[in-house]
């Protein structure tokens, strides 16, 4: 093995892992808040004026995160009705065609999310009080690009290799 194959092989690991990491940092996050809330406004008759708001932007993020470690895998929700009627050649066409299309509808994602992050930026727009808006949603841009480089990653395998993109995971 290179040199090259094993610094990339440590990052991919690296980013596997600060993926899964995020994913779970999030999931239990939302879990504590939500039960939190449920339990001071039973028990307490009063909530955390944040919390609600704090949880539609853990969704936001737990979407995005689940959604990076999807494209990783390549498990991304499809629905593959022609492919039972091609030649396997015309599946590797098709699939190199859809990993194209997913890419570049990503690649917009991100595009124009990062302009809605750079508006939210110059206008000053703060969430959870005195927040930085665009704090909060930079993972739009960020997980829109991840997973639009990804499925380019995939195209490029596809073309070059033998083996079909996300094959073996």
């Amino acid at each position: 093995m290179t040199r090259n194959n094993t610094i990339l092989d440590k990052l991919e690991k690296a980013g596997t892992l600060a993926e899964n990491t995020l994913l779970v940092s999030i999931l239990i996050s939302m879990v504590l808040l939500a039960g939190a809330q449920i339990f001071l406004r039973n028990i307490f008759d009063f909530s955390l004026f944040w919390a609600d708001e704090m949880l539609r932007l853990l969704v936001l993020w737990l979407t995005l995160a689940g959604a990076m470690v999807a494209s990783r895998m390549d498990k991304q929700i499809r629905i593959d009705v022609l492919d039972r009627f091609m030649s396997p050649k015309l599946q590797k066409l098709n699939r190199i065609f859809v990993n194209f299309f997913t890419a570049s509808v990503c690649a917009l994602f991100s595009w124009h999310s990062a302009r809605f992050v750079m508006a939210s930026y110059e206008y000053g727009d703060t969430l959870l009080r005195d927040t930085p808006a665009w704090l909060l949603q930079i993972i739009l841009p960020i997980g829109f690009g991840l997973m639009a480089y990804r499925y380019l990653v995939f195209v490029f395998r596809g073309l070059f290799k033998r083996q079909d993109p996300g094959a073996g995971e």
